[in-house]
């Protein structure tokens, strides 16, 4: 659900405000959403949608919500011009989240506005329509809580030539205070497994309490499919869902590639398949 969020305006109904208004105008609503393309740098876009027929400039900026550790900042310390009739996505910064807390919860977002005539700072609740938050919530508290048992990263790639499988190293380093399992690793839409194409990759590592020595799992991968478009319009490709055990409740976790190693990954598919270079 989209929330519209009241005007206001002088007694003299003129549209504009001696005092700065804490509301925005009528025309004017805002929902927080993430793109596929957010995930992997932990973003999220503040969606302002402008249904009147006057241009709102926006400027600073954030979200607040008591399921993260901060208030999401904007990503880029500037104005943006909603032009009457059309939307504008504003990207935020998202911060840690702060465990434990509900998974459920409503956040709301604070940002400094003005329209010809009225001016103010705003804050209103923020709708979360495709219900984002709740599931990244949860999955980064999970992640959290396995970071007290082991440290599990993707620590290296050695890419192949065409026909072989690449090396994807997972690095599983205890820290000597708690125990968990780490169960498999899914295949994404870009990148699967040799002898496990298109699922989950066994992984069956488990981690005892006083365990300290790292444990390597060296992943023999190749592309799911060679598709040209799959690799120029990659968002989560290098973005795996890991199936984990805590105190004996299974869940996920996502580990995602670093920036420079999704470069590289992304390289080597387009030489593995052939790809015009």
């Amino acid at each position: 659900m989209t929330l519209a969020l009241a005007a206001c305006t002088t007694a003299g109904g003129t549209g504009a405000t001696d005092a700065s208004p804490t509301a925005l105008p009528a025309h004017v609503t805002v929902e927080l959403r993430q793109l596929r393309s957010d995930v992997a740098s932990r973003w999220a876009q503040v969606m302002i949608t402008n249904d009147g027929e006057t241009d709102l400039v926006v400027g600073p900026l954030h979200v607040d919500d008591p399921r993260f550790d901060g208030p999401a900042e904007r990503i880029n310390d500037r104005e943006s011009t909603v032009r009457a009739g059309s939307k504008v996505a504003i990207p935020v910064q998202l911060p840690a989240v702060a465990c434990p807390a509900p998974d459920e919860g409503t956040g709301t977002v604070t940002l400094g506005w003005s329209t010809d005539g009225a001016s103010g700072t705003a804050t209103a609740p923020l709708a979360d329509p495709l219900s984002f938050v709740p599931p990244l919530h949860e999955r980064e508290c999970r992640a959290q809580a396995l970071a007290e048992a082991a440290d599990v990263t993707i620590s290296s790639f050695t890419p192949s030539p065409s026909g072989q499988p690449a090396d994807l190293t997972l690095t599983i380093a205890p820290t000597g205070d708690g125990a968990a399992a780490i169960d498999g690793i899914h295949s994404t839409n870009l990148l699967t497994w040799v002898g496990y194409p298109n699922v989950e990759h066994p992984l069956d590592v488990q981690v005892k309490k006083d365990d300290v020595a790292p444990i390597e799992v060296h992943l023999p991968m190749v592309p799911l499919r060679c598709d040209p478009h799959v690799v120029q319009e990659d968002k989560r490709g290098t973005v795996f869902n890991v199936d984990i055990e805590l105190d004996g409740e299974p869940g996920q976790i996502q580990l995602a590639a670093t920036e420079e190693m999704r470069g590289r990954i992304l390289t080597w598919v387009g030489q593995w398949c052939g790809f015009p270079s």
